[in-house]
């Protein structure tokens, strides 16, 4: 994800904040003085703000420990002024896995509400005897309230939340992945669409929720689709048996130029016919704007070439390449090259076999 600072890592899991979230913290703070709070006041509240923040963080975490138990790597979270997102290289598509997977954040959020429980001071509560402002006496009761909520929150059922997530994951049990993925979108837009017009007579941060659903549900959805449209083929049957290359002792003008000739936007870098490296069309513009054209192919490839045999099926091989980020990946093995497999082969490949998914 773009326009994101990086804090730093938990459990070998990077985390972000996107810059949105600065917005958050002014909108926090300029809301809060024009309503006469004083500065120790509106403390209270950023930290009360940042600890739920930290309890979102630790969502996230259950939902990537659950994950790892089952195998599935997360890269990343991100903070946003929304929630927590986190990046998996894959979501299980055996439902009982999905199902525990997607409980798993919201149980966070129920334990630190339980946890925070006995220490809430109900004496002080008294004393206070209003909740309009946040300070000593009632922080751990926001606190813990605000993960009651979250918890509760995430449960409805409107995917890509949590709750369409273990209804996805039901529905699962006796539809196909594609096929669930559509009816919890569609149950989840229904919620959005709620979201999102109580957005203008409550609180407008249901707006956003409610247009997120509908994004990221759709997004999803579409994702099933083509993966399980990528399953139904092998590697081998995408295959380009014509396989674009350049020698890698030769410049970055010969690369400019056989870009200019071609319509292809990956190559293979070779050494005496053998295969070395790749390199794409954005690798060879930046190099000719950057270092000049005298530069050599060898200079610039990304040596890391990356093999996949051709009975694998072809949505593995998808998810391989996003994971790895890699534009194109080669068929076979070092000692026998039998292909290459190009990103943009594969997009071609899915736009002419949509229509009969």
């Amino acid at each position: 994800m773009k326009h994101v600072a990086y804090l730093g890592k938990i459990l070998n899991i990077k985390i972000y904040v996107h810059w949105t979230f600065a917005f958050l913290v002014g909108w926090i703070v300029w809301s809060n003085a024009r309503a006469g709070l004083g500065w120790t006041d509106i403390l209270w509240v950023l930290g009360l703000t940042m600890s739920v923040f930290a309890c979102i963080v630790l969502h996230e975490l259950g939902h990537a420990l659950m994950a790892r138990k089952y195998k599935v790597v997360t890269q990343s979270i991100t903070l946003l002024p929304i929630g927590g997102l986190a990046q998996m290289d894959s979501i299980p598509e055996k439902p009982r896995q999905e199902l525990f997977i997607a409980l798993a954040g919201p149980a966070v959020n129920f334990l630190i509400a339980f946890t925070l429980t006995p220490f809430i001071n109900i004496h002080a509560l008294t004393r206070l005897g209003t909740l309009n402002t946040v300070g000593p006496g009632n922080f751990l009761f926001f606190l813990t309230t605000v993960n009651l909520w979250l918890g509760i929150f995430n449960l409805i059922p409107a995917f890509p939340m949590d709750g369409g997530r273990v209804l996805r994951a039901l529905l699962a049990f006796r539809l196909d992945h594609a096929k669930a993925t559509r009816v919890a979108t569609y149950i989840g837009q229904v919620f959005g669409a709620v979201f999102f017009v109580a957005g203008f007579f409550f609180d407008p941060m249901l707006i956003f929720i409610g247009m997120f659903i509908f994004v990221s549900g759709q997004y999803e959805s579409a994702l099933a689709g083509t993966t399980q449209l990528l399953h139904r083929y092998r590697v081998s049957d995408v295959a380009m048996r014509e396989i674009p290359s350049i020698d890698c002792h030769r410049s970055m003008n010969d690369a400019a130029q056989m870009i200019l000739n071609s319509q292809n936007r990956n190559f293979l870098v070779t050494d005496q016919g053998k295969p070395v490296g790749t390199i794409t069309r954005e690798q060879i513009i930046t190099a000719m704007n950057e270092t000049g054209g005298e530069t050599l192919v060898e200079q610039v490839e990304d040596r890391d070439c990356a093999y996949v045999p051709g009975d694998m099926p072809l949505d593995e091989a998808w998810k391989l390449m996003q994971r790895d980020k890699k534009a194109l990946m080669l068929v076979g093995t070092s000692h026998q090259l039998k292909g290459i497999l190009d990103e943009e082969n594969i997009v071609e490949f899915i736009q002419l076999h949509a229509q009969g998914k």
